[in-house]
Protein backbone atom coordinates (compact mmCIF):
# COMPACT_ATOMS: atom_id res chain seq x y z
CA UNK A 1 0.00 0.00 0.00
CA UNK A 2 1.22 3.47 -0.83
CA UNK A 3 -0.07 5.99 2.16
CA UNK A 4 2.62 8.44 1.81
CA UNK A 5 4.92 9.95 -0.58
CA UNK A 6 7.46 13.01 -0.44
CA UNK A 7 8.09 14.92 -3.56
CA UNK A 8 11.42 16.95 -4.23
CA UNK A 9 10.16 20.97 -5.24
CA UNK A 10 11.59 22.25 -7.94
CA UNK A 11 13.25 25.75 -6.64
CA UNK A 12 14.30 29.05 -8.98
CA UNK A 13 11.50 27.51 -11.78
CA UNK A 14 8.06 27.83 -11.72
CA UNK A 15 7.74 24.82 -13.90
CA UNK A 16 7.94 21.62 -11.39
CA UNK A 17 6.34 18.29 -13.35
CA UNK A 18 7.16 16.70 -10.63
CA UNK A 19 4.70 18.17 -8.16
CA UNK A 20 1.47 17.76 -10.40
CA UNK A 21 2.35 14.34 -10.79
CA UNK A 22 2.82 13.70 -7.11
CA UNK A 23 -0.26 15.13 -6.09
CA UNK A 24 -2.29 12.82 -8.55
CA UNK A 25 -0.45 9.72 -7.45
CA UNK A 26 -1.95 10.49 -3.88
CA UNK A 27 -5.55 11.50 -5.11
CA UNK A 28 -5.38 7.81 -6.45
CA UNK A 29 -4.18 5.72 -3.64
CA UNK A 30 -6.12 8.15 -1.36
CA UNK A 31 -2.18 9.13 0.36
CA UNK A 32 -0.66 12.06 2.30
CA UNK A 33 1.89 14.13 -0.38
CA UNK A 34 4.81 16.47 1.48
CA UNK A 35 6.97 18.53 -0.17
CA UNK A 36 10.59 19.42 0.36
CA UNK A 37 12.43 22.01 -0.43
CA UNK A 38 15.81 22.71 -0.27
CA UNK A 39 17.69 25.56 0.51
CA UNK A 40 21.42 25.53 -0.21
CA UNK A 41 24.18 27.02 1.70
CA UNK A 42 26.63 28.73 0.34
CA UNK A 43 30.47 27.19 0.62
CA UNK A 44 32.73 29.03 -1.32
CA UNK A 45 35.53 26.72 -1.67
CA UNK A 46 37.65 28.49 -4.98
CA UNK A 47 40.75 29.37 -4.16
CA UNK A 48 41.47 33.36 -3.35
CA UNK A 49 37.50 33.59 -2.22
CA UNK A 50 38.47 33.39 1.50
CA UNK A 51 37.87 37.51 1.47
CA UNK A 52 34.08 37.14 0.01
CA UNK A 53 32.02 39.20 2.85
CA UNK A 54 30.00 37.60 4.66
CA UNK A 55 27.10 40.02 4.13
CA UNK A 56 27.60 38.45 0.12
CA UNK A 57 27.60 35.01 1.26
CA UNK A 58 24.17 35.54 3.70
CA UNK A 59 22.86 37.41 0.61
CA UNK A 60 22.99 34.07 -1.49
CA UNK A 61 21.82 31.92 1.37
CA UNK A 62 18.81 34.42 1.29
CA UNK A 63 17.59 33.96 -2.05
CA UNK A 64 17.61 30.65 -1.86
CA UNK A 65 15.84 30.15 0.93
CA UNK A 66 13.42 33.00 -0.75
CA UNK A 67 13.15 30.42 -4.12
CA UNK A 68 12.56 27.47 -1.67
CA UNK A 69 9.69 28.95 0.19
CA UNK A 70 7.96 30.25 -3.16
CA UNK A 71 8.18 26.54 -4.71
CA UNK A 72 6.64 25.64 -0.78
CA UNK A 73 3.78 27.95 -1.80
CA UNK A 74 2.86 26.76 -5.33
CA UNK A 75 2.87 23.37 -4.28
CA UNK A 76 0.59 24.21 -1.50
CA UNK A 77 -1.59 26.08 -3.63
CA UNK A 78 -1.68 22.87 -6.14
CA UNK A 79 -2.54 20.54 -3.91
CA UNK A 80 -5.27 22.82 -2.07
CA UNK A 81 -7.09 23.53 -5.60
CA UNK A 82 -6.68 19.10 -5.89
CA UNK A 83 -8.96 18.90 -2.21
CA UNK A 84 -5.72 18.19 -0.37
CA UNK A 85 -4.17 19.37 2.89
CA UNK A 86 -0.45 19.14 1.99
CA UNK A 87 2.63 19.47 4.20
CA UNK A 88 5.95 20.78 3.25
CA UNK A 89 9.45 21.79 4.37
CA UNK A 90 12.21 23.90 3.77
CA UNK A 91 15.61 22.06 4.61
CA UNK A 92 18.90 24.13 4.45
CA UNK A 93 21.50 21.98 3.27
CA UNK A 94 24.73 21.99 0.66
CA UNK A 95 24.74 21.39 -2.39
CA UNK A 96 26.62 17.98 -2.21
CA UNK A 97 24.54 17.10 0.69
CA UNK A 98 21.41 17.64 -0.68
CA UNK A 99 21.06 13.79 -2.09
CA UNK A 100 21.92 12.44 0.99
CA UNK A 101 19.34 14.69 2.67
CA UNK A 102 16.42 14.03 0.68
CA UNK A 103 17.63 10.27 0.78
CA UNK A 104 17.28 10.37 4.48
CA UNK A 105 14.05 12.04 4.64
CA UNK A 106 12.46 9.95 2.06
CA UNK A 107 13.27 6.58 4.29
CA UNK A 108 9.80 7.34 6.05
CA UNK A 109 7.68 7.55 3.20
CA UNK A 110 6.60 4.69 1.27
CA UNK A 111 7.41 6.35 -2.46
CA UNK A 112 9.64 9.14 -3.35
CA UNK A 113 8.32 11.42 -6.09
CA UNK A 114 11.63 13.80 -8.22
CA UNK A 115 11.68 15.20 -11.46
CA UNK A 116 14.36 14.74 -14.01
CA UNK A 117 16.95 17.35 -14.53
CA UNK A 118 15.96 19.43 -17.32
CA UNK A 119 19.32 20.43 -19.59
CA UNK A 120 17.96 23.91 -19.89
CA UNK A 121 18.33 25.14 -15.92
CA UNK A 122 20.33 24.62 -13.24
CA UNK A 123 17.85 22.87 -11.43
CA UNK A 124 19.75 19.24 -9.83
CA UNK A 125 17.01 17.75 -8.58
CA UNK A 126 17.50 15.15 -10.98
CA UNK A 127 20.09 13.79 -9.38
CA UNK A 128 18.23 13.24 -6.21
CA UNK A 129 16.51 10.16 -8.39
CA UNK A 130 19.75 8.44 -7.70
CA UNK A 131 20.23 9.80 -3.34
CA UNK A 132 16.24 8.57 -3.44
CA UNK A 133 17.61 4.55 -4.48
CA UNK A 134 20.29 4.51 -2.58
CA UNK A 135 19.78 6.49 1.01
CA UNK A 136 16.06 5.55 1.27
CA UNK A 137 15.72 2.18 0.23
CA UNK A 138 12.53 3.22 -0.79
CA UNK A 139 11.12 2.89 -4.66
CA UNK A 140 11.29 6.24 -6.64
CA UNK A 141 8.96 7.82 -9.34
CA UNK A 142 11.20 10.01 -11.78
CA UNK A 143 9.15 12.59 -13.88
CA UNK A 144 10.05 13.65 -17.62
CA UNK A 145 11.08 16.87 -17.47
CA UNK A 146 8.35 17.47 -20.20
CA UNK A 147 5.70 15.64 -18.19
CA UNK A 148 2.22 17.66 -18.17
CA UNK A 149 -0.44 15.02 -17.22
CA UNK A 150 -0.99 13.02 -14.07
CA UNK A 151 -0.48 9.62 -13.66
CA UNK A 152 -2.06 7.61 -15.92
CA UNK A 153 -1.90 3.08 -15.82
CA UNK A 154 -3.45 2.26 -19.37
CA UNK A 155 -0.16 0.43 -19.77
CA UNK A 156 2.93 -0.51 -17.59
CA UNK A 157 6.15 -1.77 -18.96
CA UNK A 158 8.06 -3.59 -16.64
CA UNK A 159 11.76 -4.22 -17.14
CA UNK A 160 13.20 -7.76 -16.12
CA UNK A 161 16.41 -8.94 -16.31
CA UNK A 162 16.08 -11.48 -13.45
CA UNK A 163 17.97 -9.70 -10.70
CA UNK A 164 17.90 -8.05 -7.36
CA UNK A 165 17.24 -5.05 -8.22
CA UNK A 166 14.38 -6.03 -11.18
CA UNK A 167 12.97 -8.41 -8.49
CA UNK A 168 12.76 -5.52 -5.68
CA UNK A 169 11.27 -2.62 -8.53
CA UNK A 170 8.47 -5.17 -9.49
CA UNK A 171 7.50 -5.87 -5.50
CA UNK A 172 7.53 -2.02 -5.18
CA UNK A 173 5.57 -1.54 -8.21
CA UNK A 174 2.66 -4.06 -7.10
CA UNK A 175 0.32 -1.37 -5.91
CA UNK A 176 0.52 0.19 -9.27
CA UNK A 177 0.50 -3.28 -11.57
CA UNK A 178 -2.92 -3.72 -9.56
CA UNK A 179 -4.68 -0.40 -11.06
CA UNK A 180 -2.91 -1.11 -14.56
CA UNK A 181 -5.33 -2.02 -17.26
CA UNK A 182 -2.25 -3.73 -19.45
CA UNK A 183 1.29 -4.73 -17.99
CA UNK A 184 3.93 -5.81 -20.44
CA UNK A 185 7.06 -7.33 -18.98
CA UNK A 186 9.79 -7.14 -20.74
CA UNK A 187 13.66 -8.69 -21.35
CA UNK A 188 16.06 -6.98 -23.60
CA UNK A 189 18.91 -9.22 -24.54
CA UNK A 190 20.48 -11.68 -26.28
CA UNK A 191 17.81 -14.59 -26.94
CA UNK A 192 19.10 -16.82 -23.94
CA UNK A 193 17.09 -19.32 -22.79
CA UNK A 194 17.99 -18.74 -19.18
CA UNK A 195 16.73 -15.23 -19.66
CA UNK A 196 13.29 -16.85 -21.84
CA UNK A 197 12.90 -18.53 -18.62
CA UNK A 198 13.23 -16.20 -16.38
CA UNK A 199 11.22 -13.68 -18.12
CA UNK A 200 8.00 -16.69 -18.00
CA UNK A 201 8.60 -17.19 -14.50
CA UNK A 202 8.27 -13.33 -13.77
CA UNK A 203 4.59 -13.98 -15.44
CA UNK A 204 3.82 -16.29 -13.87
CA UNK A 205 4.47 -14.65 -10.24
CA UNK A 206 2.42 -11.78 -11.64
CA UNK A 207 -0.65 -14.17 -12.60
CA UNK A 208 -0.51 -15.69 -9.06
CA UNK A 209 -1.79 -12.19 -8.04
CA UNK A 210 -3.94 -12.03 -10.43
CA UNK A 211 -2.65 -10.09 -13.01
CA UNK A 212 -2.71 -11.06 -16.29
CA UNK A 213 0.90 -9.32 -18.26
CA UNK A 214 2.23 -10.62 -21.54
CA UNK A 215 6.19 -10.98 -21.54
CA UNK A 216 8.13 -10.43 -24.46
CA UNK A 217 11.87 -10.84 -25.34
CA UNK A 218 13.44 -8.06 -26.65
CA UNK A 219 17.23 -7.95 -28.56
CA UNK A 220 19.70 -5.40 -28.09
CA UNK A 221 20.37 -3.52 -30.67
CA UNK A 222 23.43 -1.04 -31.58
CA UNK A 223 21.52 1.57 -30.35
CA UNK A 224 21.79 0.18 -26.63
CA UNK A 225 19.58 -1.37 -24.37
CA UNK A 226 17.94 1.78 -22.65
CA UNK A 227 17.09 2.90 -26.42
CA UNK A 228 15.17 -0.42 -27.03
CA UNK A 229 13.62 0.21 -23.67
CA UNK A 230 11.93 3.62 -24.44
CA UNK A 231 11.62 2.69 -28.32
CA UNK A 232 9.00 -0.32 -26.93
CA UNK A 233 7.71 1.77 -24.27
CA UNK A 234 6.85 4.50 -27.29
CA UNK A 235 5.66 1.78 -29.47
CA UNK A 236 2.94 0.17 -26.53
CA UNK A 237 2.18 3.66 -25.31
CA UNK A 238 3.02 2.64 -21.71
CA UNK A 239 2.76 5.07 -19.28
CA UNK A 240 4.87 3.88 -16.76
CA UNK A 241 8.39 1.95 -16.98
CA UNK A 242 9.34 -0.17 -13.77
CA UNK A 243 13.16 -1.00 -13.86
CA UNK A 244 15.64 -2.02 -11.03
CA UNK A 245 18.03 1.37 -10.96
CA UNK A 246 21.70 0.12 -11.15
CA UNK A 247 22.42 -3.42 -11.99
CA UNK A 248 26.13 -2.62 -11.87
CA UNK A 249 28.70 -1.22 -9.71
CA UNK A 250 27.77 2.47 -8.88
CA UNK A 251 31.60 3.45 -9.70
CA UNK A 252 30.90 1.81 -12.68
CA UNK A 253 27.67 3.01 -13.60
CA UNK A 254 29.41 6.34 -13.03
CA UNK A 255 32.17 5.85 -15.19
CA UNK A 256 30.56 3.84 -18.53
CA UNK A 257 27.04 5.02 -18.47
CA UNK A 258 24.92 2.28 -18.28
CA UNK A 259 21.14 1.56 -18.49
CA UNK A 260 20.03 3.65 -15.62
CA UNK A 261 21.66 6.72 -16.64
CA UNK A 262 20.91 6.16 -20.21
CA UNK A 263 17.26 6.02 -18.57
CA UNK A 264 17.37 8.93 -16.86
CA UNK A 265 19.16 11.24 -19.21
CA UNK A 266 16.34 10.05 -22.40
CA UNK A 267 13.09 9.52 -20.32
CA UNK A 268 10.29 10.19 -22.17
CA UNK A 269 7.67 8.47 -19.28
CA UNK A 270 7.77 8.59 -15.86
CA UNK A 271 9.90 5.10 -14.07
CA UNK A 272 9.27 3.61 -11.25
CA UNK A 273 13.20 2.65 -9.91
CA UNK A 274 14.42 0.73 -7.02
CA UNK A 275 17.60 -0.26 -5.85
Amino acid sequence: MIKDIVVNLATGSSRDPATAYAISVARMFDAQVAGVAMCYSSVILAAGMEAVPADFVESLREESARVANEAIGRFKQSAAQAGFSAEAQMVETSVEGSQRTFGHIARTFDLAIVAQTDPETTNATGLDAEAAMFESGRPVIVVPSIQKDGIKLGCIVVCWDGSRTAARALADAMPFLQRAKSIEVINVGDGRREAEQSLAAAGRHLARHGLNASTKALVADRTGVANVILSHAADRSADLIVMGGYGHSRLREFILGGVTRGILDTMTVPVLMSH
